[in-house]
C-alpha cells in the first residue's frame, strides 16, 4: 500500500520515498536575494521619468498636440539603433496623451459645451505581432470597438468599421507602428491609412513610425515615403555617463540596498556604449548579473557575476536577433561567420590598420561565401545591391561591423566582421535552416 511523503520537522518541506527533502514554494520564496523588485529592470518597463531623451519626448508630444485640439497631427517617423530610447518614450508619450485625454473629456462632459475635447485616440502597436496590412486593421478596430467580433471579418469590411468610428466620432486617431519595417507589403498598409484621410469627412487618421534601420524609408513607394516621412528625427545612442545614470536609477529601485556595487554598475555601463549603446542590452545585463548573484548566494553584484552574465545575455541575445531574420540576411550572416572561422585557423596578430587585420573579410570575399551558400540552401542568389542592404541591416542591429578600407587595397572595398563568436553564430543559422527544410 502506497503512503503519502511525510513532512520534514525541521524544514516543514515534504520528504521523498528515500527520506530526501522535496523542494516547496516557500523556501524558494523565503531564499535570500538581492532584488527589491525586477519588474522595474525589464526592458519593458516605462519609468515616470525618462532621463536622456526630454527632447525627443518634447518633439513627440508636440508633434501629437493637435489631436487634443482637434486637428489632425502629421505624420512622424523615428529612427535609432535598437534600446535607444524610441519605444519607452513613444509609450510614455501615449500614456501621457491619455491622461489628459481623459481628463478634457471628462472635463467638457460636465460643461455645456464639449467642442473637439476628448475626441482623440493614441493606439500603439507592435508591428512584429501584428505584421500584415490584414492583422494590422484588425487589431486597430478591435481596439476601437473592443465588442466587434472581428474573426471572419475580411479587409474591407474591417477597414469600414474602422473608418466608420473614426468619422462617426470626429475621432482623431494616431496609430503607432513600432517596427514598422516588419510589417508585408508595408506600402499598401501606408496606403491604405493615409488615404482614408481623402474619405473622411470628419476625424482623421495619423500616424507614427519607429525603425531601428535608418535606410528603412529608401525601401519605400515614394508615395509612401512622402506621406510617413512628414516630420522625422533620430534617437542618438547612449553615451558612457547616460548609460550609468539610467542603470543607476533602475537599480536604486530594483534592487536592495548596498547589493549592486558600483564597478558593476561602471563596467556595464562601459561595455555597452563602446559597443552598441542599446539600453536594453545594458537592462538585460544588470538583471542577469543579478540572477547569477542569487544563484550563487552571494549578497552583493560584482564584476564577476557581470562577466558571467555577459557571455549569458549574448547567446541569448545572438538568437533572437539572428533568428528572425530574413532568410538571405541569415546566409549572409553565415558567410561572415563561416570565413571567420576558416580565418581563425591560420590568425596572425597585427598591429597595423584593419586591412592588415585577419579578423576583417572584404565584402567581395563574403558575397562570393554568400552565394555559395545561397545554393547550399536551394535559395537564388540576390544581386550586389540587395547584399548592400543585408550588410546595412546586419550592422544596424550590432550583427556585423563595417569600415571602408584605404585605397591602397586594390581600390576602395567595405571591411566586415562578425560581431558575436563565429562558431555561435554558424550553429543557430544551420539549426534555423534545418528546422525550415523539416517543415519543407
Amino acid at each position: 500500500m502506497l503512503s503519502c511523503p511525510s513532512k520534514s520537522p525541521a524544514s516543514g518541506g515534504e520528504r521523498g520515498a528515500k527520506g530526501v527533502n522535496m523542494p516547496s514554494f516557500s523556501e524558494i520564496l523565503n531564499k535570500p536575494t538581492v532584488f527589491a523588485d525586477r519588474n522595474v529592470l525589464s526592458p519593458h518597463y516605462v519609468p515616470e521619468v525618462l532621463p536622456f531623451r526630454e527632447k525627443e519626448i518634447q518633439k513627440i508630444m508636440e508633434g501629437v498636440s493637435p489631436a487634443l485640439k482637434g486637428e489632425r497631427p502629421r505624420n512622424m517617423f523615428l529612427y535609432g539603433k535598437t534600446g535607444t530610447g524610441k519605444t519607452a518614450s513613444v509609450r510614455h508619450v501615449v500614456s501621457k496623451f491619455d491622461t489628459h485625454n481623459s481628463k478634457a473629456g471628462n472635463a467638457a462632459s460636465t460643461s455645456r459645451v464639449a467642442g473637439n475635447a476628448g475626441l482623440a485616440r493614441a493606439v500603439y502597436i507592435n508591428c512584429r505581432m501584428y505584421n500584415s496590412r490584414y492583422r494590422f486593421i484588425q487589431k486597430i478596430t478591435k481596439e476601437l470597438v473592443p465588442e466587434l467580433d472581428s474573426m471572419g471579418f475580411g479587409l474591407a469590411m474591417l477597414y469600414e468599421k474602422m473608418a466608420s468610428e473614426v468619422q462617426g466620432k470626429g475621432l482623431h486617431l494616431i496609430a503607432v507602428l513600432d517596427e514598422v519595417d516588419m510589417v508585408k507589403a508595408l506600402d499598401d498598409l501606408l496606403y491604405t491609412l493615409t488615404r482614408s484621410n481623402d474619405e473622411l469627412t470628419s476625424g482623421s487618421v495619423s500616424l507614427i513610425g519607429i525603425s531601428n534601420k535608418l535606410s528603412f524609408k529608401d525601401q519605400l513607394d515614394p508615395r509612401s515615403k512622402s506621406s510617413l516621412c512628414e516630420n522625422e528625427f533620430v534617437f542618438p545612442s547612449y553615451t558612457a555617463p547616460q548609460m550609468q545614470a539610467i542603470l543607476e536609477q533602475r537599480a536604486k529601485i530594483g534592487f536592495k540596498p548596498h547589493t549592486v556595487e558600483e564597478g558593476a554598475i561602471n563596467l556595464i555601463a562601459a561595455t555597452t556604449s563602446q559597443e552598441s549603446g542599446d539600453a536594453r542590452y545594458a537592462l538585460r545585463l544588470l538583471i542577469k548579473s543579478g540572477e547569477i548573484a542569487d544563484e550563487k548566494g552571494v549578497k552583493k553584484v560584482t564584476d564577476k557575476e557581470v562577466d558571467d552574465a555577459r557571455r549569458s545575455v549574448d547567446r541569448d541575445v545572438a538568437f533572437e536577433a539572428i533568428s528572425t531574420l530574413p532568410d538571405h540576411q541569415q546566409i549572409v550572416l553565415l558567410a561572415v561567420a563561416t570565413l571567420a572561422l576558416d580565418k581563425s585557423k591560420n590568425t596572425r596578430l597585427t598591429t597595423g590598420t584593419p586591412e592588415e587585420d585577419d579578423s576583417f573579410l572584404t565584402s567581395g570575399e563574403v558575397y562570393e561565401e554568400y552565394c555559395k551558400q545561397a545554393r547550399r540552401f536551394r535559395k537564388p542568389r540576390r544581386s550586389a545591391r540587395w547584399y548592400r542592404e543585408y550588410l546595412n541591416d546586419l550592422e544596424m542591429l550590432g550583427l556585423i561591423t563595417t569600415i571602408e578600407s584605404g585605397a591602397g587595397m586594390r581600390g576602395r572595398t567595405r571591411l566586415i566582421r562578425i560581431g558575436y563568436t563565429p562558431s555561435d553564430v554558424k550553429k543557430i543559422v544551420e539549426k534555423n535552416f534545418s528546422i525550415i527544410e523539416a517543415k519543407d
